[in-house]
């Protein structure tokens, strides 16, 4: 079967013909690179995935990491495949030259990120929240608090994690427990516990450093009293080295259907004399400062469940080529030749849904990630604050339309294959159980419909809706270039003319009721996500229609522009026309979930 992580050729597509990367080389902080750079480092990742994540995927699935009341303990090819990330340069990528960094661009790392994640999304785990980390310090902290370990974590000595969770508090962020307490020493004791904190203990690296949500003592109430802190597992010496153990301790592992490398954990901070915690930035814009990393990780929990969702796509489409099993309705001859799978209508039914929902996906992350390096070096104040709205707006749907998509492509992976598919024998069931996790990592699924509807649309006089309908009428002009895309062209129009109807709709009813009108988000955010990745598709179909004017028929490029329309065909033909349900659902403020009453389950 396919040892291949992803299909390079979409890769190379989704960057240069349908993002043109190559146009940030005009960009001054990366006019010393070149494309030869960018697909140099995309293939050192594809190889080190290969060589020291690939290795160990289904190992560590097998063997969970374990905790012996004094240390954590992980298989060796966890911290064999920590070191050669680090070594090579993948911590630090996208910093500047100056502090060690390559200087990439943050949709060219995102691509290297997704082949680690095509490899191994667990031992990627550490990585990913490390850089996160990282940028976190680099944005809010101190000058002194980044001099003591912003250079460690860039050369992969200290890792990172995310501490928000409570045992008690979910994602309701607002009713946080832990404390923090000024001390004589002019730092912080925190005292408090955190819970699901992946990556929270290991011996992968010297030191981890938590960056931790918490609450000074006499802090308003809500939101507007969380100030953030950097809690090393260590302490840090004046000269750099690592001293004496902090109180955060950890209070157990816990057991997840997927990731299962990655280590997650219940920590207690505080259980002698309090745990040293240093603030960053100003007090009680904890929260403010903690949705940079949070944002960041929404769009790389959706990169990893599209690396998922790709790799059961090309699995199955591989096993589909070679098992051969019946003969076509056609064939009346019992003693004919048995054909491969793919022969079968509804095979490729499944695998041309896998295409269009691990494809569109990966799109979909990686014009994220361009955006938000839009946000940071578009060439003026205009462009990048144009970037900016738009990813706010769509960030819930980047998030949660990989998640969910890719987990279907993956549940269809596992039916490919048949009794096959569902036996640890075969890789497809563990890519279902990994995935699993991702339409509830960084916010389920409600969280991010009441943030959509409830925020990001009416946000700014709904500013961000009219640039998504600007850049949607930008493909449509592009498209209707093309005779063989106008059905797609006319489909989108109709979704776009429908997704504006809704929203005028939901709007008002939101004015009226605002428990009311967002009892349905989940709904809105789906049927918006529909449009979006019809978009998306549409756009892809675009520029493969304009590849095809420049290949001959039956090569390879051709066939990989064809199979683009194809997708692109099937998504806007059988996917996006499910919205019109969603809408007639949306639009008259059905009330049949919000006036169900508990005792009646």
């Amino acid at each position: 079967m396919t040892d291949a992580l992803l299909n390079e050729r979409d890769l190379a597509f989704q960057l240069y013909e349908v993002l043109n990367s190559e146009a940030l080389l005009q960009r001054p902080r990366y006019r010393e690179h070149n494309r030869e750079i960018f697909d140099s480092t995309l293939e050192t990742a594809r190889k080190i995935a290969q060589k020291h994540f690939a290795n160990h995927n289904q190992k560590g699935d097998a063997n969970e990491p374990t905790f012996d009341g004094k240390k954590v303990h992980l298989i060796p090819e966890t911290k064999e495949a920590w070191q050669a990330f680090a070594e090579a340069g993948f911590l630090a990528a996208h910093h500047d030259f100056e502090v060690g960094g390559m200087q990439l661009p943050e949709v060219v790392l995102r691509a290297c990120m997704a082949y680690f994640n095509a490899a191994n999304i667990a031992t990627t785990g550490y990585s990913f929240l490390s850089i996160g980390v990282g940028n976190l310090i680099k944005s809010f902290a101190s000058q002194s608090l980044q001099e003591t370990y912003l250079p460690p974590m860039l050369e992969g000595r200290f890792s990172g994690t995310m501490a928000l969770t409570e045992p008690g508090q979910g994602s309701a962020l607002a009713d946080i427990k832990t404390t923090a307490t000024p001390a004589e020493d002019g730092q912080y004791r925190i005292r408090g516990h955190k819970m699901f904190i992946s990556g929270g203990d290991h011996e992968l690296t010297d030191n981890i450093v938590h960056m931790v949500l918490a609450r000074i003592q006499g802090a308003p109430e809500g939101v507007k009293g969380i100030s953030l802190f950097l809690v090393p597992k260590f302490l840090v010496n004046q000269d750099g080295s690592v001293g004496q153990r902090n109180d955060v301790a950890l209070a157990g592992l816990l057991h997840k259907m997927g990731y299962r490398n990655t280590t997650s954990t219940v920590l207690n901070f505080g259980e002698q004399d309090g745990a040293v915690g240093y603030l960053v930035g100003e007090p009680h814009k904890g929260l403010q400062y903690m949705f940079q990393m949070m944002n960041e990780a929404r769009i790389g929990v959706a990169l990893g469940a599209s690396a998922l969702g790709y790799q059961g796509f090309l699995y199955s489409l591989d096993y589909a080529r070679q098992r051969p099993q019946g003969r076509l309705p056609s064939s009346k001859d019992p003693s004919s030749k048995q054909v491969p799978i793919i022969e079968h209508a509804d095979v490729r039914r499944m695998l041309l849904a896998q295409k269009s929902y691990a494809e569109g996906a990966l799109a979909l992350s990686l014009y994220a990630s361009s955006l938000f390096e839009d946000q940071h070096t578009a060439d003026s104040e205009e462009a990048r604050n144009r970037a900016g709205t738009l990813l706010d707006l769509l960030t819930p749907i980047v998030k949660s339309w990989p998640s969910r998509y890719c987990l279907q492509a993956n549940e269809l992976a596992i039916q490919v294959l048949g009794g096959s598919g569902y036996i640890r024998e075969y890789p497809v069931e563990q890519m279902y159980r990994d995935n699993r996790l991702n339409p509830i990592h960084e916010g389920t699924e409600a969280i991010h419909g009441l943030d959509l509807l409830g925020r990001k649309l009416p946000m700014n006089k709904g500013e961000g809706f009219q640039i998504f309908r600007e850049e949607v009428q930008r493909v449509l002009d592009e498209a209707s270039a093309y005779p063989k895309l106008g059905g797609m062209v006319k489909r989108l129009e109709q979704a776009m003319g429908t997704l504006s109807l809704v929203n005028e709709s939901l709007l008002l009813q939101l004015a009226q009721d605002v428990d009311r009108g967002l009892a349905n988000a989940t709904v809105y955010l789906d049927m918006f996500g529909r449009v979006v990745a019809a978009w998306i598709w549409l756009w892809q179909a675009t520029r493969a229609a304009a590849g095809m004017k420049i290949t001959s028929a039956g090569d390879d490029d051709h066939n990989f522009y064809r199979g683009k329309i194809q997708a692109a065909e099937y998504y806007l033909g059988w996917e996006l026309p499910q919205i019109e349900s969603q809408a007639t659902l949306l639009a008259e403020g059905n009330p049949v979930c919000f006036d169900m009453q508990d005792e009646w389950f």
